[in-house]
């Protein structure tokens, strides 16, 4: 069974990974389209970029806290057994 400790800084890892790789892969795949080169030259970029980062935050906060709702209530089982 894995400690605390290792748990946290593979949620701390896997949290990093999930925030910056879409943001590397969408700037990666953006440089070839001629939508993109008008949203670069308008700025609207950051726009499109900043929405879609809110949105995954909001996913990735939902999840640990659902994560964390169900580790309560798991404990709470165990502990009445």
């Amino acid at each position: 069974m894995m400690s605390s400790m290792k748990k946290l800084k593979m949620k701390k890892w896997l949290l990093l990974n999930l925030v910056f790789l879409p943001y590397g892969l969408l700037a990666n795949a953006l440089q070839n389209v001629e939508m993109a080169d008008e949203f670069r030259k308008d700025g609207k970029i950051y726009v499109v970029v900043m929405i879609i980062m809110i949105v995954l935050l909001g996913l990735i906060a939902y999840t640990f806290r659902i994560d964390h709702k169900i580790t309560k209530l798991e404990k709470r089982l165990n502990k009445d057994d």
